[in-house]
């Protein structure tokens, strides 16, 4: 998730710290780890893996996702999410 403005950066780092403690305390959560880009600052990744999709997905729906909304609007210039299954 690249970010729009570089002075920006701290202000999201600090909010998807905050999704750190509470998503890895939640039913399912296998692990939850958050990535900062080595070249671009500004270029964060979560890698996660859950129990189930149906913990991923109730997960997914929790406040806390709207609070770091709230917190970081107009902050991030985009928002991949890739779902993926594991095969091996």
């Amino acid at each position: 998730m690249p970010i729009s403005w570089p002075n920006q950066i701290e202000t999201v780092k600090t909010e998807l710290i905050k999704l750190t403690g509470v998503t890895r305390a939640k039913e399912g959560c296998i692990n939850y780890n958050l990535h900062q880009d080595n070249e671009n600052s500004a270029h964060f990744m979560f890698y996660e893996n859950w129990a189930s999709r149906e913990l991923w997905q109730a997960h997914m729906s929790n406040k806390h996702f709207d609070d770091y909304s709230k917190a970081t609007e107009g902050a991030i210039e985009k928002f991949t999410l890739n779902e993926m299954i594991v095969i091996e």
